[in-house]
């Protein structure tokens, strides 16, 4: 019940932040990447990066995981793997994520509850460790532009499912933002500044005349 004597500017338990969410990039691979149809693949690719990189900046723990990678899907992207260069991916042979105890004690291991769940494809290698992990408490947050189906009906039906059953669509620059949340955070502004400009296109070309014409320290 609305009670206006608690209301105060304080942000909500809902929002994401750096100490409340672990990222899981699921299968984000050349075989994976050969199939998808449903958006173009290097904006895939460049949201993916960008999502990764926000990981680093603010130092979300992220999990790493491959499908066959060695038999049929090929390697992590590896614009993907020089983010974490010091993490080596968990390989699978389930289609469903969470069925692999590894990863599953990978995640658990972070003690986040919220999940920033990003890969390929939408339909098969999200919705299924999404269901899984919305049964056993977890919150999911679908990144669906770092995420790709085989066609724009599978995965735009694969998110229906996926927000059905609880899970959150976000893009990965509503991540990013959302990690900062605050333009007076010193500490990230840069690096957050620096990702913008290198992948979230046109808004980053805004950023870059903004700090060129009004100053290095121009907001976001």
């Amino acid at each position: 019940m609305f009670d206006i004597a608690q209301v105060h500017a304080g942000p909500s338990s809902d929002l994401l932040t750096p100490d409340n969410a672990v990222m899981l990039f699921v299968d984000h691979q050349p075989q994976m990447f050969f199939g998808t149809g449903s958006g173009d693949r290097a904006a895939i690719i460049n949201s993916t990066v960008g999502l990764g990189k926000a990981a680093r900046a603010f130092d979300v723990p992220a999990v790493l995981t491959t499908v066959a990678a060695e038999s049929f899907s090929g390697p992590l992207l590896p614009q993907l793997a020089a983010v974490f260069p010091d993490q080596k991916p968990i390989d699978r042979t389930s289609m469903n994520a969470w069925e692999d105890e590894a990863l599953v004690e990978a995640v658990r291991a972070t003690g986040r509850k919220k999940i920033i769940l990003s890969g390929l494809w939408t339909e098969v290698c999200l919705v299924l460790p999404a269901l899984s992990a919305l049964e056993q408490g977890y919150e999911v947050y679908v990144v669906s532009d770092a995420s790709g189906g085989v066609t724009p009906a599978a995965h735009e039906h694969a998110l229906q499912r996926m927000i059905a059953a609880g899970a959150v669509p976000v893009t990965w620059v509503q991540v990013l933002l959302e990690l900062q949340r605050d333009w007076a955070r010193t500490e990230t502004y840069g690096a957050v500044m620096e990702i913008v400009k290198e992948h979230a296109g046109a808004y980053g070309l805004g950023v870059v005349y903004a700090q060129t014409v009004i100053g290095a320290h121009a907001a976001g």
